[in-house]
């Protein structure tokens, strides 16, 4: 059965590893889902670890000039802060298929999360920038498990029929958290000192690991000893580091006009290739890349993740733009910004109940629509943009969240037994978070340069034979100011309007992309549920 379960599910009949005997089968029986108490400290606890985690990954973006100033050093090498933990983190998200056949889901789980607030606390009481990366290198190699084993041991304590339910409240950490960490990042930088950014992770993350260990330490997965797969381990560090340090420093050096970034682009593409041909034959892989014969795998994965690098290129941009273009405050943007996660909370449950009823295609292409209206009204906006009208596509887009990763998570692991959830969930999940990143470079890239495009166009018009640039010229400086100073203030204004331009295509750009990755949530099957619920029902 459990061969006919993988064939089925991906079409895997030439890199997957052999199927045990029917009666390893019948004992490694997934047991049975959680009830009552255990049921409920299980979820927050898991959930608690993935927010944890996830909030980390952006909380220290906005203490950056205080920990450079601190540890005396310039702000661009602060963001090796930034960096280092990203690197870490996209290189080892891929591997938790293959860490949880060798260890276990819930000992890998409960370790990750133990060396994670050990590696917080060393980034707290690093005394030097050399330190402090090492400890970041070291939390982002470990929280990189956390995430896609806490869906699927989430997935498993719960009935089939409630599989969507679990989801739903696991994609509610997911959606929280990086609008929590700037907001709670900038408030401890402010009222705190630095430190404090990770020493929250401690209790947190003890008191996870305790409860995670004393409900599912019984609900251990099977192991196998699997020769390690070196050279694609060795592949997978040098392509996704290459391609993630060449992502997070294009912009600062020009991208393609610098030699280390051309450098950094030719590995990680000849590493990609050559890393596919080799899992791709390889008997025991890293990485199981089979499953991308899958359709439902393939579409669903594709979908998630671009549609994920325009909203996460988004919230990169909209922070910037409400601070450099409309006057806001750190604090007054994230605010502005808080209010997304208000319909998230609320619709979320609501999803997860309703998901087993209806086609989750359907849902997910009303979060796309839902998305692409949002950009669109976005990319109206204009230098005297009010609050209210600011807030208006925030809210909605809480809503979009909610209908966004539930039910496209559900399609992506419908069809998989349980044993190979790990690995898709991780597998997805590195996708997801490379797109992330891919997003928030491109954004701010193309902002830039639409921005010099536009400052261009529209300084053409500042000539003397103008009429109205003339008029406002006199106008200003009958208001006392000298020629140059008017000047000025006629210059800055055209850069304002050009950032804003720039920021309006962004958005338009994002919108029409939404509409078109419809068509990949149409290319997947229909998905009754998730795939423990699926695999439970076959057992």
């Amino acid at each position: 059965m459990a061969d006919t379960l993988i064939a089925n599910a991906d079409g895997d009949r030439s890199g997957a590893p052999p199927s045990p005997p029917a009666s390893a089968n019948a004992a490694a029986a997934p047991p049975a889902p959680l009830s009552g108490g255990k049921l409920v400290i299980g979820t927050i606890a898991l959930s608690l670890a993935t927010f944890m985690n996830v909030l980390d990954s952006s909380i220290a973006n906005v203490s950056i000039p205080a920990i450079s100033g601190d540890l005396g050093v310039a702000p661009n090498q602060g963001t090796w802060v930034i960096t280092s933990f990203a690197v870490a983190n996209a290189i080892s998200v891929p591997l938790t298929g293959w860490l949880t056949t060798r260890f276990g889901a819930v000992r890998l789980f409960v370790t990750s999360i133990l060396l994670f607030v050990l590696s917080s606390w060393l980034c707290g009481v690093a005394p030097n920038l050399e330190t402090l990366l090492a400890a970041r290198i070291l939390q982002g190699a470990v929280a990189g498990p956390m995430i896609p084993l806490s869906q699927s041991l989430l997935l498993a304590s719960y009935p089939p029929a409630k599989s969507s339910m679990a989801l739903a409240l696991w994609g509610m950490t997911t959606l929280v958290a990086p609008i929590m960490g700037p907001l709670l990042g900038g408030w401890i930088s402010d009222n705190m000192t630095w430190p404090w950014i990770f020493y929250i992770n401690i209790p947190v993350g003890l008191g996870a690991a305790y409860a995670t260990w004393a409900i599912y330490r019984e609900r251990e997965t099977p192991t196998r000893i699997l020769p390690i797969d070196r050279i694609g381990l060795a592949l997978l560090v040098i392509w996704v580091g290459s391609m993630q340090l060449m992502l997070d420093k294009g912009k600062e050096l020009d991208w393609f006009h610098s030699m280390f970034i051309v450098a950094l682009t030719i590995t990680a593409v000849v590493g990609f290739l050559f890393f596919v041909v080799w899992e791709w034959y390889e008997k025991h892989p890293i990485v199981d890349i089979h499953l991308f014969g899958g359709r439902n795998f393939a579409a669903g994965v594709v979908a998630i993740s671009v549609a994920y690098g325009l909203f996460f290129g988004n919230l990169v941009i909209l922070p910037l733009w409400l601070q450099t273009i409309v006057g806001y405050t750190a604090t007054d943007a994230g605010i502005v910004m808080a209010p997304v996660g208000i319909f998230a909370i609320i619709l979320s449950p609501i999803i997860g109940r309703a998901l087993p009823k209806v086609d989750a295609r359907w849902v997910a292409t009303a979060a796309f629509i839902t998305f692409g209206i949002v950009s669109l009204m976005r990319s109206g906006f204009t230098t005297g943009v009010d609050t209210r009208t600011l807030m208006i596509p925030t809210l909605i887009q809480g809503a979009a969240m909610a209908m966004f990763f539930i039910p496209l998570t559900s399609i992506i692991l419908s069809g998989q037994p349980p044993a190979r959830i790990p690995a898709a969930s991780g597998l997805s999940n590195f996708v997801r978070i490379t797109f992330g990143a891919i997003g928030a470079s491109i954004s701010t890239t193309i902002w830039e340069n639409r921005a010099a495009l536009h400052h261009a166009q529209l300084i053409e018009q500042v000539n003397p034979y103008n009429p109205t640039y003339v008029a406002q010229l006199d106008q200003l400086m009958q208001m006392g100011m000298s020629r140059a100073q008017a000047m000025g203030v006629i210059e800055r204004n055209i850069s304002l309007q050009a950032s804003m331009l720039g920021a309006n295509d962004i958005f338009w750009i994002s919108g029409v992309l939404f509409f078109v990755l419809i068509v990949f949530v149409w290319l997947t099957k229909r998905a009754k549920g998730a795939g423990s619920a699926d695999a439970a029902g076959a057992h």
